[in-house]
């Protein structure tokens, strides 16, 4: 029997001039530019060393991916209030244009292509910039004028657990944990499940207390037991945490899954950076009354091979890594956890990054696009997401940085933390951590990664970052551009102070929760400049990002 990956393979090969049936619902050329869509994605196979597990493990691991399966479900939801009608509609029809509708369908979790701004490619209905979580008619100014004439609704209402919905011609914020039940209660019976077998109890502790939360709606214990799971080979982490999706407020939190197993070698070779977060805040390039040292000190971090991902995770453009939890409350009393995705970076490293710095760098700095680098950018973006502005203060009111920058959050965000990534990787080498020869590495391999992810989109949360660093640091002459062999390079003598200086700026505009500013920095330098674009097209021709066909999937796909 043929494994879901080669099937994938076979299909991605379909001539899709052939002749159609007239009552098809879309045309040849459309099926075509489904296809080219497709194709974008390379498939990767995401294997798992099922040796490793023990009898009891690969119960826990099996009730873990169905419950993951679930999350796919709900996110579904968050993401459209039509998505399950247009999967329906495509699964009962069996031509081959629907079928590609279907599988893209699934690629992006909804009829928006989230590679192209969430342009439709299933009917000509706008996606709604709250998504699924407000009513699609909402406007910011409507549901301002409701704080202000309900100023008791404001915590609520800006909840990253409630959904919002009309009843009549008043708004009303509905918990997670009653607006998706019956889905949840699905997932938690599963997590319960795993946990019965579980044999370490950190992790079954966690997956307890998770299930609890799934229908109180309240996740600080369970997220607090997640920092204490250790000595575990299954390293899982599941519920609503990415605030992406909401494009209206970036206050709302979809669910997500990962599912891995743990390198506990790999993960041993990192604990060293774990000790230098205190380090790395005194570090930060912005006065020292907006430094946060009221961050818990734990940061562990861990190097897992990823199984299955679900929900806001599998959607478009794969991760390489999380932070997490982000909630403040619990970052105050623990810190975070860093989760390192290694095969997933292999994965992007061979198949993505090193094409496009073939093709987009300067010949003479080739050289120094390296894994390591790549990987331990990475580790430096997420370390520095747990750094920073995190509580603030606005005129005197405690509140936080999410909450006054908004839908500008998310962006600025990812843009700090790359900011930041390298900055603090120049900090380990002033640390002695790495050697003085690194920083090379360090600089031009993200350079080149730069370019994987502004074809995510602008307007997505990495790729507007990164445009942001390219777009700023271009203007300083720290990257400069060969408009002869349309190639770039970093000035190796201006790099490090630029970079600084971008730092202290998006630190300070986080810091003083000052949305306006955040709004002007974003609209000048989130754009697809004339360089972005020169470049994009260099490389339009390669795979914008994996497309993982997993293991556990086909296991049961075959049962």
């Amino acid at each position: 029997m043929k494994t879901l990956f080669q099937i994938l393979l076979t299909f991605s090969l379909l001539n899709c001039s052939q002749s159609q049936d007239t009552s098809s619902s879309i045309e040849k050329k459309d099926s075509k530019m489904i296809q080219d869509r497709i194709s974008q994605f390379i498939p990767v196979e995401i294997k798992y060393d099922t040796a490793l597990l023990s009898a009891k493990d690969k119960i826990v691991l099996n009730n873990l991916y169905l419950a993951s399966k679930i999350i796919d479900d709900i996110f579904l939801n968050q993401v459209y209030s039509k998505n399950e009608m247009i999967k329906n509609k495509l699964r009962s029809s069996d031509n081959i244009p629907s079928q590609l509708q279907l599988e893209y369908f699934n690629m992006m979790a909804g009829p928006f292509d989230r590679l192209e701004n969430d342009e439709p490619f299933i009917g000509t209905e706008t996606k709604p910039l709250g998504a699924n979580f407000y009513p699609e008619d909402l406007t910011r100014q409507e549901f301002a004028e409701w704080i202000n004439a309900y100023p008791e609704d404001e915590n609520t209402f800006k909840s990253e657990l409630t959904v919002i919905r009309r009843e009549g011609d008043k708004l009303k914020a509905i918990p997670y944990n009653e607006f998706y039940k019956a889905k949840l209660t699905e997932a938690a019976s599963l997590l319960l499940k795993a946990a019965d077998q579980c044999e370490n109890e950190s992790l079954k502790n966690y997956l307890n207390l998770r299930a609890k939360a799934f229908l109180s709606n309240d996740y600080f214990e369970s997220d607090l037991a997640w920092m204490d799971v250790k000595d575990n080979l299954i390293e899982v982490i599941i519920g609503p945490y990415e605030v992406y999706e909401d494009g209206l407020f970036n206050y709302k939190a979809s669910f997500e899954s990962f599912l891995t197993l743990k390198d506990a070698t790999e993960s041993k070779k990192l604990e060293v950076f774990a000790n230098f977060l205190k380090e790395m805040e005194m570090n930060l390039p912005i006065d020292v009354k907006y430094k946060n040292f009221s961050r818990g000190s734990e940061s562990p971090i861990v190097v897992v091979n990823q199984v299955y991902n679900s929900g806001d995770s599998k959607a478009g453009v794969q991760t390489l890594a999380f932070n997490l939890p982000n909630d403040e409350r619990v970052r105050s009393v623990k810190g975070s956890k860093k989760v390192m995705l290694k095969n997933i970076h292999e994965a992007k490293f061979e198949k993505l990054l090193l094409p496009i710095a073939e093709l987009v760098l300067d010949k003479s700095q080739l050289q120094f696009v390296t894994f390591d680098a790549f990987f331990n950018h990475t580790l430096m973006h997420e370390m520095s997401h747990g750094i920073g502005p995190g509580f603030i203060e606005v005129n005197g009111i405690k509140t936080e940085v999410k909450k006054e920058l908004k839908e500008t959050y998310s962006t600025l965000e990812e843009c700090k933390a790359d900011i930041l990534g390298m900055y603090n990787n120049i900090f380990m080498i002033n640390q002695n951590i790495y050697p003085k020869e690194f920083e090379q590495q360090l600089w031009v391999t993200f350079l080149a990664g730069v370019f994987r992810s502004v074809r995510f989109g602008i307007g997505e949360a990495h790729g507007g970052g990164n445009a942001i660093i390219f777009n700023y640091l271009l203007e300083k002459n720290a990257y400069q551009f060969d408009d002869v062999n349309n190639t770039v390079k970093v000035n190796l003598d201006k790099i490090y102070s630029a970079v600084e200086e971008l730092a202290n700026i998006v630190l300070t505009i986080q810091a003083t929760g000052n949305y306006k500013q955040a709004k002007e920095f974003i609209e000048k330098y989130a754009v697809n400049s004339n360089v972005i674009n020169i470049l994009r097209k260099k490389i339009s021709h390669l795979p914008i990002d994996i497309r993982p066909i997993f293991q556990i999937e086909d296991e049961h796909n075959q049962n």
